[in-house]
C-alpha cells in the first residue's frame, strides 16, 4: 500500500471515530437533573420525531420490516435490539432499536408510528430516554 493511502485511510477512520463519538456525546448530552416528573435513572434528553406511516413495509437495518403495529427506535449507534425507556408528558414505555437513523436533522431518534401514537408525540418533540438494565 502507498503511503499517502495509508495515511488518508487512518485520518478516514479518525474521522469516522470522532463522528460516532460526537453522536453518542450529542444525545447523551443533557442528563435529566431538573424535571418535576420522576424518570427512570440516568434519564437523557433527546429530540425525537416519527418516522410516521410512509416507512410501512420498508426493511430496517435490523432485519425487520416496519408494519403499523412495530413499535420501537431508530438511532443512529445504539445497536439494534438495545432496550431503553421513552419518557414522553409523563407516560414511559419500554422499546428497543429496531432501525438506524434517523436520516432528518435536528432529531436523535426516530420513533416508529406506532410508538409515537402510543405516546401522543407530534412532530419533533423532546423526550426522556434511558438504557433498560439487563435482568
Amino acid at each position: 500500500m502507498r503511503p499517502h493511502l495509508a495515511v488518508r485511510e487512518v485520518a478516514l477512520a479518525g474521522l469516522a471515530l470522532l463522528a460516532a463519538t460526537v453522536s453518542l456525546a450529542v444525545t447523551a448530552q443533557t442528563r435529566d437533573h431538573d424535571s418535576t416528573s420522576p424518570q427512570p435513572e440516568g434519564s437523557y434528553i433527546a429530540l425525537a420525531g416519527s418516522s410516521g406511516p410512509g416507512a410501512f413495509g420498508r426493511s430496517t437495518a435490523c432485519g425487520g420490516v416496519l408494519r403499523p403495529d412495530t413499535e420501537g427506535v431508530a438511532h443512529p449507534t445504539l445497536p439494534c435490539g438495545a432496550r431503553i425507556f421513552i419518557t414522553f408528558h409523563g407516560q414511559t414505555v419500554l422499546t428497543q432499536v429496531v432501525d438506524r437513523g434517523p436520516y432528518v436533522p435536528g432529531r436523535q431518534f426516530d420513533l416508529t408510528d406506532a410508538l409515537a401514537r402510543r405516546l401522543g408525540l407530534q412532530g419533533v418533540q423532546e423526550i426522556h430516554w434511558s438504557y433498560a438494565r439487563a435482568g
